[in-house]
């Protein structure tokens, strides 16, 4: 019996390269998350502490490139609308529950802590390589970037030099 919970890979990878193709044409710009991000964080620095965030340099320079609220940021709304997709497709597909996805011999917490860990490590990555894997990799290579290019195979020969090591929770 098929499992239709999750839609055929190669179906997904052809609407994502056609919307990533598509939010090229239309602004000029490829895919990516840390923006948003970024945005949100800049945002709270500003309403929390207003004094540093004129003062400092990096927040300074961000809201000069951004004309009024961090917010309003093209890529919060493409952040917000993945979530809000998200959750529309697991309810659709029945996978909308609060278990924890884990290997047999990882306990709970550290699946919690690897998580926590491993997103604080993806943000200050991102914001050290400019842009997150989707932005970097995805929008890179669809504009046949030699910057993309060399990404992707980066985060993959990464990934699966690392994935020997940690299979063992997964297994």
């Amino acid at each position: 019996m098929e499992n239709t919970k999750y839609m055929n890979p190669y179906y997904a990878g052809l609407l994502l390269g056609l919307l990533l193709l598509t939010t090229i044409y239309i602004t000029g710009r490829g895919l990516g998350a840390s923006g948003a991000f970024k945005s949100a964080a800049v945002a709270t620095v500003e309403s929390v502490a207003p004094a540093h965030a004129e003062n400092s340099k990096f927040y300074a320079d961000y809201s000069k490139e951004h004309e009024g609220s961090p917010l309003k940021n093209w890529l919060v709304f493409e952040v917000v609308g993945v979530i809000i997709g998200a959750f529309i497709s697991g309810m659709m597909s029945g996978r909308l529950t609060w278990k924890l996805e884990k290997g047999p011999r990882v306990s709970s917490k550290t699946r919690i802590a690897a998580a926590v860990i491993g997103g604080i490590l993806w943000g200050i990555g991102s914001q050290l390589g400019r842009g997150c894997t989707s932005g970097s990799a995805l929008s890179g290579l669809a504009v046949m970037s030699a910057g993309g290019i060399i990404t992707m195979f980066a985060i993959f020969g990464a990934a699966y030099s690392f994935a020997y090591f940690f299979r063992k929770f997964w297994i």
